[in-house]
C-alpha cells in the first residue's frame, strides 16, 4: 500500500495516464487517416473484371465491390458486383448469391470503358468505326488505334473549350450592353443610344467570331466521327461515341507497369479535372482551387483585424467594463455555431453590403445583382469573423508572453511606445500571432455551413480567378472541398457508387489543410528567427 502511495505521490501514475491519453489520441488520428487511405487509395487501382455464369444461364460481368453473408443461405456469401452499363441496366450494382454462380472467370477480352456520362461500361469490343476505316477488335492494331483516337478526341474537346472561352470573352461587351438595355427598359428610359451601341457591338462580335465559329464547326465535325461498338456479357450491343470515352483499357490483361500508370493517371485526372455526373465522377480541381483561394482571402482579412484588436486590448486599452465586455464577446463568439455566422454573413455582407455596392456602382444593371448575391468575397469575410476570436486570443497570449523588462529596456533607451511595440513587442509575439493564423486556417478550411449561405455552389462554371480582367472575380460563386464531400455523400443520386469519391475528397482536404498549416508553421519559424535577430 505504501508503495502505491509512493507511486502516486512521485507522479508515476499521472505520467502513465498522460502517456496513455496521448496514445489514444494518436490511435484515433491514425485510425481516421488509415480508413481514409484504405478506401481512397484503393479506389483508383484497376480491378479485374469478373464474369459469372448463373444457374439460369445468364452472365454477369463487373468489378467485385463487396461481400457479405447471404441472409437466405446460411454459411454462404453474396457478392455485390459493380456491373456498370447504367444506360442499359438502370443501376450500377447487383447482388449475386454465390450459390447461384456456376462458373467464374476473368475473360481476357473484357474491357473497361470510362465514359463522360452514365458511368463505366463493361463489355467486349467488337470494332472501332472511323470515318476512313473500320478496325475489328481482333486486329493486333486495335488497342493502339483506339488509344490514339481517344487521345485525338480529348484534344478536340480541349480545342473546343479554348474556342468557346474566346467566344465568351468576345461576347462579354455585348452581354453587358444587353443587361444595360434590359435594365433601362424596365425603368422606362429611352434606349436609342444603347440600341445603337448594342448593334455596333454585335457587328464587331460577328466579325471577330466568324473565323472562330468556322474552327468550331471543324472541331465538331471531327468529334462526331469515331464510334466504338461494344457487346455486353448478355449479348447486347452498344455503340459508344469516342467523344464520350474518357479511357478504354483491357483491365484483365494489364501488367503491373500499366496498372501503376493507370492508377497515377486516374489520380491526376481526379486532382486536375473537372467534375461530371453530378460530381460523382471526374475531378475536383475547381473545389481545390476554390478552397485554397477562399482560405487565402480569409487569412488576409482576419489576421490584420485580429492582431490590431489584440494589440489594442493588451497594449493600449485600460482594464474596465469596456475591455471586459469585448473579451466576453470574443469568448462567446468562439462558441457560436457556425451556421449563425452564415446567417449573419447572408444578411449583412450579401444583402446589406453587397446590395449597397450594387446600388452605388452597378445600378445600371439592377435588379440583376452583381455583389448582392453569394460570392467568394462574402464567404471569406464570413469565415474571417468566425475565426477572429481564435486569432485575437492567440495574439493576446503572445503579447502577454513578452517580458515587461523587455518593454522597459526599450523605453529606457529612448524608444517611443510605437517603436517599442513595432520593433520589440511584435517580434517577440510573432510566434503567437502565426499560431493564431494557423488555427484560423485549420478551422476555416473545414467549415461548410456558413459557406452554404454565402456563396458555395454544387458546380461553378467559371473559377474566381482567370485570364479575364480584372482577373480576380470576388463576386463569383465557388466550389469547396467540404461542400463537395457533403454533396457527393448525401445529395448524390448514386450514393453507393460515389462513396469512394467521398473518401478521396476527404483525403485531399486533409492533405490541403496539412500543407497550409505546414506552410504557416515554416513561415512562423522563419519569421521567429528573423524577427528575434532584428529585435536584438
Amino acid at each position: 500500500m505504501s508503495a502505491l502511495r509512493t507511486w502516486i505521490a512521485e507522479g508515476t501514475a499521472q505520467r502513465w495516464l498522460t502517456a496513455a491519453a496521448v496514445l489514444v489520441a494518436l490511435g484515433m488520428i491514425a485510425g481516421l487517416v488509415g480508413v481514409v487511405l484504405e478506401v481512397a487509395g484503393g479506389f483508383f487501382w484497376p480491378h479485374r473484371l469478373l464474369q459469372l455464369q448463373l444457374a439460369d444461364g445468364s452472365k454477369v460481368l463487373g468489378e467485385v465491390w463487396d461481400r457479405e453473408a447471404d441472409p437466405q443461405s446460411p454459411g454462404m456469401e453474396r457478392i455485390r458486383i459493380k456491373v456498370g452499363n447504367r444506360d442499359l441496366l438502370g443501376a450500377d450494382f447487383r447482388w449475386v448469391r454465390e450459390s447461384d454462380a456456376r462458373k467464374r472467370e476473368f475473360p481476357a477480352g473484357a474491357w473497361l470503358v470510362e465514359r463522360r456520362e452514365y458511368g463505366n461500361f463493361y463489355g467486349f469490343p467488337i470494332r472501332l468505326e472511323l470515318a476512313s476505316a473500320t478496325l475489328a477488335a481482333t486486329d493486333p492494331l486495335f488497342g493502339a488505334a483506339l488509344e490514339r483516337e481517344v487521345g485525338s478526341a480529348h484534344e478536340s474537346v480541349r480545342a473546343e473549350r479554348r474556342l468557346l472561352r474566346r467566344v465568351d470573352r468576345l461576347h462579354a461587351p455585348v452581354a453587358k450592353l444587353m443587361m444595360l438595355q434590359a435594365a433601362a427598359q424596365r425603368r422606362g428610359e429611352d434606349t436609342h443610344v444603347l440600341d445603337a451601341r448594342l448593334a455596333k457591338a454585335q457587328r464587331t462580335e460577328d466579325e471577330a467570331t466568324r473565323p472562330i465559329m468556322e474552327q468550331l464547326a471543324a472541331v465538331h465535325e471531327r468529334l462526331g466521327q469515331g464510334r466504338l461498338l461494344m457487346r455486353t456479357a448478355d449479348g447486347r450491343e452498344k455503340q459508344i461515341p469516342l467523344l464520350a470515352v474518357v479511357r478504354a483499357v483491357p483491365v484483365n490483361t494489364l501488367n503491373a507497369a500499366r496498372k501503376v500508370g493507370l492508377y497515377i493517371g486516374r489520380w491526376w485526372e481526379f486532382l486536375s479535372g473537372e467534375p461530371r455526373e453530378s460530381n460523382t465522377e471526374g475531378g475536383i480541381f475547381p473545389a481545390i482551387f476554390g478552397t485554397a483561394l477562399m482560405v487565402l482571402l480569409m487569412t488576409i482579412a482576419v489576421v490584420p483585424l485580429g492582431v490590431v484588436t489584440a494589440v489594442y486590448l493588451n497594449e493600449y486599452a485600460r482594464e474596465g467594463a469596456f475591455t471586459g465586455a469585448v473579451r466576453l464577446a470574443l469568448a462567446n463568439l468562439a462558441g457560436v455555431p457556425s451556421i449563425v455566422f452564415g446567417a449573419f454573413g447572408l444578411a449583412f455582407f450579401v444583402y446589406t453590403l453587397g446590395g449597397g455596392i450594387d446600388r452605388l456602382f452597378f445600378s445600371d444593371v439592377l435588379p440583376t445583382p452583381t455583389f448582392g448575391t453569394g460570392g467568394i468575397a462574402w464567404a471569406a469575410l464570413t469565415l474571417a469573423l468566425l475565426t477572429l476570436p481564435v486569432v485575437v486570443v492567440a495574439t493576446e497570449e503572445g503579447l502577454q508572453a513578452v517580458p515587461q523588462a523587455v518593454r522597459d529596456g526599450a523605453r529606457a533607451l529612448g524608444a517611443t511606445r510605437w517603436q517599442t511595440l513595432r520593433r520589440v513587442v511584435l517580434p517577440y509575439a510573432a510566434p503567437g500571432i502565426l499560431t493564431g493564423a494557423i488555427l484560423a486556417v485549420a478551422r476555416g478550411a473545414g467549415e461548410v455551413a456558413p459557406l452554404m449561405l454565402t456563396g458555395v455552389v454544387k458546380l461553378a462554371p467559371n473559377l474566381p480567378f482567370d485570364s479575364v480582367p480584372p482577373f480576380l472575380h470576388l463576386e463569383r460563386k465557388f466550389m469547396h472541398l467540404g461542400f463537395q464531400i457533403y454533396d457527393v455523400g448525401f445529395q448524390s443520386p448514386n450514393v453507393e457508387a460515389a462513396k469512394p469519391m467521398v473518401y478521396a475528397t476527404v483525403l485531399v482536404l486533409l492533405v490541403l489543410v496539412v500543407l497550409l498549416n505546414m506552410t504557416a508553421i515554416m513561415l512562423r519559424n522563419r519569421l521567429r528567427r528573423k524577427l528575434r535577430g532584428s529585435a536584438v
